[in-house]
């Protein structure tokens, strides 16, 4: 089966020119199954619809969120679809499986004040304080996930023109720096960057005080660290910054549209879920001006 799910993870790379974690994300939830359908004796070219609902109530006996099961599903649902185009089986077996229904929650936002007292925090007299205090307002500034702006090189912003280059796998977007951030941007990369960094070949754009490119949990236990020292009551992950970006954009009259441009989401219900925190003056004028309304 390993040699399949190479193959597999090889098409998606090379025709859905997904990201290295989408693709890794697709790896863990097949490679689960497996597991699995191994422990049961079952050979994966010849389960039944039936061993997959096993699977799936497996998953929820074993406390998994809904999302959780329902994108396993969707990599074991593409994984045999694939097998099926390249002629390796004859039958989906997930043919006629529902997805668990997943309830949308409310992202978790931060108050225009909460932002303002967050971003305060960081003390640009240090070397530390100047890269967390450009972090923090990079990361308000342009709603990025936290996987994209670890991934950024040195020469994805352009501070000339005042905006970054966003890839995510095939796709990129162009996202404009305002300017708090572009300041802050600015004094990291000309005052504090070039002392940190050890080896003039690193290319990364956040760098952790060894001088190497920041991890996930390198920018989570800054935000975490950051949040205790502004005493906000709040769970504050950097997503929670990504959320607090569209609300305070779209609360502010900004389009909905771009605000999904800006996000990168592929579908328009993504950003949609922002529309629940309008400010009522927003509704109120909708409400007077629109003809229809």
């Amino acid at each position: 089966m390993e040699k399949q799910i190479n193959n597999f993870l090889e098409f998606l790379k090379n025709d859905k020119k997904l990201s290295e974690n989408t693709l890794q994300s697709y790896r863990r939830d097949i490679v689960q199954y497996e597991e699995y359908i191994s422990k049961k004796n079952t050979d994966y070219l010849n389960v039944e619809s039936e061993d997959i609902g096993s699977y799936l109530k497996y998953l929820q006996k074993s406390n998994k969120k809904s999302s959780t099961i329902s994108r396993s599903l969707a990599s074991i649902r593409s994984f045999y679809q694939y097998l099926l185009r390249t002629k390796v089986i004859t039958k989906d077996p997930t043919d006629g499986i529902q997805s668990p229904k997943i309830e949308k929650k409310a992202p978790s936002v931060l108050s225009s004040q909460e932002v303002e007292l967050l971003l305060e925090q960081p003390s640009t007299e240090d070397l530390k304080g100047m890269r967390d205090k450009a972090m923090l307002e990079f990361a308000y500034a342009t709603g990025m996930r936290v996987t994209e702006i670890i991934s950024l090189d040195i020469d994805s912003v352009n501070l000339d023109q005042g905006f970054v280059v966003c890839k995510n796998g095939a796709k990129q977007r162009n996202i404009p720096l305002g300017t708090m951030s572009l300041k802050a941007l600015k004094d990291y990369i000309e005052k504090a960057r070039p002392i940190i960094i050890k080896d003039d070949s690193i290319k990364a754009l956040f760098v952790n005080i060894n001088g190497k490119r920041l991890t996930r949990q390198g920018f989570w236990k800054i935000v975490k660290y950051y949040k205790e020292q502004a005493h906000i009551s709040k769970e504050i992950t950097p997503h929670v910054l990504r959320h607090s970006f569209a609300t305070h954009l779209l609360q502010n009259g900004a389009d909905l549209k771009a605000i999904q441009t800006m996000l990168g989401h592929s579908d328009i219900s993504s950003t949609q879920v922002y529309m629940q925190f309008q400010d009522e003056s927003i509704k109120n004028i909708y409400r007077k001006a629109h003809p229809r309304a």
